[in-house]
This record gives C-alpha cells, sequence and structure tokens, in this order.
C-alpha cells in the first residue's frame, strides 16, 4: 500500500471520478480495451471511496439511456414528478454500483492488491459476481462485454471462459498496467522487463481468442430462411387501435410474403401481439412473435410459436427476467401501480431458455434477458440449434441499440450459435457463431429483412463449464497466497 503514495494522483477521488469516465466511455458501444485497461489502473492503485466514485460515474455514462424514459405521462406518473423519477433511477443505478465496488475494493486492499495471487481472487470473484448479477434483474453492462465491438479477438476467450471470465482478464490486464507504472514511477529497473511481460501477455490473450474463434466447428451447409419484421411502433402508441390495425396488416403482407418466397418463420418483436391476439391469417409458415398470455390469471410477456396453418399459439417461452420498476415492481399488490410500463405487472416464467420445435429447437432471450449469458449458453447446450433476441428498445436511444448488439455479439460468441435479433425500433440483425454482424436492418425505421442463419450443434467449452474455470482461478490465487504467507517468516 505504500507503493501507491509515489503516484502522482493528489486528489483520488478526482482521479476515480475521471477513470469512471474513461471506463464510462470504453464500454459498448465502443468497446475499446486498452482505453478501458487504463480506466482499471486507478482502481486498483485508489481506495475504496475513489474506486466506488469512479464505478458510479462509469455507470452513470454507459447507462445515461435511462433519462430516454422522460416523459412518464404515458404511465400515468404527473409531469412534475417524471423527470425527478428518472434522474432517481438514474443515480440509483450508479450508487448501487459505487457501493458494489467500494466493497470489492476494500476485500482487495485487506488482501494487498500488490500481490498477483490477491489479483487472481480479485478478478475471479468480480467475474464471478457479474455473471451472478446478470441472472437476476439489477444488471446491464459489465466489464465482460466492454471488448465488443472493438476487440473480437479478445472476446473470443470467451468461447472458453464467458463473460464472467472476460471481465476478470481485463481486471487483470489493467492490474498489470497498474504495477508497470508503479514500478516505472519508483525508477525501478526490473519495470522494463514487467511491461515486456504485460505486452506478451496482452498480445497471448488476443491470440488465444483469435484462435478459439477460428477453431469454431463449420455450420451446417444448410441454411434457415426467415423474414424479420420491424414494425418501429412508438411504445407510447403500440396498444392504441390504429397502430394495432396497421401491425396487424403488415403483419400479414409478411405472412403472405414469406409463403411466396419459401421462408421457414417470420419473426416480430417482444410484445408485438396484444394479450389474446392470434394472427390475421393462416399461412403454410411458421410465426415467432413477442405477445402476452395468461398463466393462471398471471400476465406473462412470451415469445410465442404458431404453427403453419395456425393463428393460435401452439407453444411459447416466457419472460423470465423481468425490469424492474419496468415490468415488475416488488410488493406491486400493495401498491396502486404497476410499474414504468404499458405492460406494468408481469410475473415471471421459466428460468429455461429453450423453445422446441419440429424445425429443430431454439434459444430465447426477451429484451433485458440478452444480459444473461448463462441461460443461453445452457439452452444451446441442451439442443438449441439458433439463437432468438425479441426486444422492443423504444422509447430509447440509438446508444441502448448499440449496446444489445454488443452484447448479441458476445451471446454468440459464447454459445457457439448464431443469433437473430428483432425489435421493434431495432437493432433487427444476424450475428454469425463468431460475433460478426452479417447484416442489419436501419435503426428506426419501418422494415422487413429477409436473413439466413445457419443452425449448429455441439457445445462451446463455456456451455459446458460454465463458470468452473473462474472458481479454478480464484482458488488458485487463495492457494497461491497461502504459499507466499508459509513462506515469509
Amino acid at each position: 500500500m505504500a507503493e501507491n503514495r509515489h503516484l502522482p494522483w493528489q486528489s483520488p477521488l478526482v482521479v476515480g471520478c475521471l477513470a469512471g469516465l474513461l471506463a464510462g466511455l470504453a464500454l459498448p458501444p465502443q468497446g475499446w480495451s486498452p482505453l478501458l485497461w487504463l480506466a482499471l489502473v486507478p482502481l486498483w492503485g485508489l481506495g475504496p471511496l475513489a474506486a466506488g466514485a469512479g464505478a458510479g460515474v462509469a455507470v452513470l455514462v454507459s447507462h445515461r439511456w435511462l433519462l430516454w424514459l422522460h416523459p412518464l405521462d404515458w404511465v400515468g406518473v404527473p409531469g412534475p414528478l417524471s423527470l425527478p423519477l428518472c434522474l432517481a433511477l438514474w443515480g440509483a443505478c450508479g450508487l448501487l454500483a459505487g457501493v458494489l465496488v467500494a466493497s470489492w475494493r476494500a476485500l482487495v486492499g485487506r488482501l494487498g492488491p500488490e500481490r498477483l495471487a490477491t489479483a487472481l481472487v480479485g478478478a475471479a470473484l468480480w467475474g464471478l459476481v457479474e455473471v451472478a448479477l446478470a441472472r437476476g434483474p439489477l444488471f446491464w453492462l459489465g466489464l465482460g462485454s466492454a471488448a465488443l465491438p472493438g476487440d473480437r479477438p479478445l472476446a473470443g476467450l470467451a468461447v472458453v471462459i464467458g463473460a464472467g471470465g472476460l471481465a476478470a482478464v481485463q481486471l487483470l490486464f489493467g492490474w498489470g498496467l497498474w504495477r508497470v507504472l508503479v514500478a516505472a514511477r519508483a525508477g525501478r529497473g526490473p519495470w522494463r522487463r514487467l511491461a515486456l511481460l504485460w505486452c506478451a501477455a496482452v498480445v497471448a490473450g488476443h491470440g488465444l481468442g483469435w484462435s478459439l474463434l477460428a477453431a469454431q466447428p463449420p455450420s451446417r451447409a444448410q441454411s434457415t430462411s426467415l423474414l424479420l419484421l420491424q414494425p418501429a411502433i412508438p411504445t407510447r402508441q403500440k396498444f392504441e387501435f390504429g397502430q394495432q390495425q396497421r401491425l396487424l396488416q403488415r403483419l400479414a403482407a409478411a405472412q403472405q410474403e414469406a409463403s411466396e418466397r419459401g421462408v421457414q418463420a417470420v419473426l416480430l418483436p417482444e410484445g408485438s401481439l396484444a394479450l389474446g391476439q392470434g394472427l390475421p391469417r393462416k399461412t403454410p409458415v411458421e410465426v415467432l412473435s413477442g405477445g402476452f398470455r395468461l398463466n393462471e390469471g398471471e400476465h406473462r410477456s412470451s415469445l410465442l410459436r404458431f404453427a403453419p396453418d395456425q393463428i393460435e399459439p401452439v407453444g411459447w417461452v416466457d419472460k423470465h427476467r423481468l425490469v424492474p420498476l419496468g415490468e415488475w415492481v416488488p410488493l406491486a399488490g400493495l401498491l396502486q401501480w404497476s410499474g414504468l410500463s404499458a405492460v406494468g405487472g408481469l410475473t415471471p416464467g421459466s428460468p429455461s431458455r429453450l423453445l422446441a420445435r419440429p424445425l429443430g429447437a431454439i434459444g430465447v432471450a426477451i429484451c433485458y434477458e440478452i444480459a444473461d449469458g448463462h441461460g443461453l449458453a445452457a439452452a444451446s447446450r441442451d439442443g438449441a440449434q439458433w439463437l432468438l433476441a425479441s426486444a422492443n428498445l423504444d422509447p430509447y436511444p440509438l446508444l441502448l441499440q448499440q449496446q444489445f448488439s454488443a452484447l448479441a455479439q458476445l451471446r454468440a460468441i459464447e454459445s457457439g450459435r448464431w443469433l437473430v435479433s428483432v425489435a421493434n425500433t431495432g437493432p433487427s440483425l444476424v450475428v454469425s457463431h463468431q460475433g460478426v454482424v452479417q447484416r442489419s436492418l436501419p435503426p428506426g425505421r419501418a422494415s422487413t429483412g429477409l436473413v439466413a442463419v445457419h443452425q449448429r450443434d455441439g457445445a462451446t467449452a463455456y456451455a459446458r463449464w460454465g463458470e468452473w474455470p473462474l472458481v479454478a482461478l480464484g482458488v488458485g490465487g487463495l492457494l497461491g497466497r497461502r504459499r507466499c504467507n508459509q513462506a515469509q517468516p
């Protein structure tokens, strides 16, 4: 800890906030890993308060799209309360991130951050916590997604270690850079050797990630043809009678086009069909559409499957990871408020993301669930041959669509599956199993697009092993600390 006094930082809190600003800018949609490593240097060198402040700033910068919720008059929030409420939600996200990172930094400080063994333990713990948070309702972006779209070779490591492992790698690169800078500032002789070792580790990580992507088995020769329907209907107007009628007309036209062109399925975004609403016509084409259904009196947001020549759904996957305050409100039964959504008051479904189909099972993520790689990797391991992300990101700005796209690329790499995203205003796109966007529809405009998806079998190392490599990393760090302590007189 004494080494920190040699660093030229006169105001740790200011430096922490500036580092948080850099980290927020390094996250998707940029995905600039080198900028993130620089931003992580103060995380290791400063105390818990400055580290927590930096984390809060990073979340405020990367999650600024939350302010686009305003105005909330369309869900019954009075005008004067709308902006303060949105600011409070935005600030609460930053505060929660700050508390979590400050707690993590306090633990690392007690263990001695200058030790490699501590760095291994701290990185593994961070990665495991990110994965755990992603399975709950209070997480969107983390260090695990920071490599995309700008650093796909490094993101290739997710084939084996997933998003949690990528978060750990980013932290370790930041720790290594911190040790180099500390040694250089102190004028120590071996700092050049440390710098070379750090550069070698960065090059090796990128080379390994690239080779993992290139080594993925080839896709099936035969592809699945799909027709994407992007309605671009403002959420504030989606349940108006006129908008519903226009959507059904577009859907009927898409069904007819798909039938004439021999397309296997028509895809619609989250929440397209109202509760109890069927298809406008029968055609010999499967339809996969977001919608709503009742299950023993409970409202659920679902991905509905309509078999060919059927107008009522024959299968579905219910949304499991609900947006807090948007779709789910704690103690909703005691409050006269269903949430910041036109469809608030939903209940979660089964955690399984697998949808069985005669043409082959698929993995499904409904909007916010794209942040959880564990569920989609499990679906691919259980037989999903490609992934479908159905979303409605209106009224949020293009920034959120770009972050969604980066997460879609990461999910495709982790699971080794092609991923199709269909969203109300975008992103509607196709991503290969190597994380490459093959085609996308223009954002914010009503359009349709014919795309091809390759079916794939087998499971990536991450789908098989999950977070066990991270656990092994943490255990290795603990064993290393124990040996070092025993070796000391």
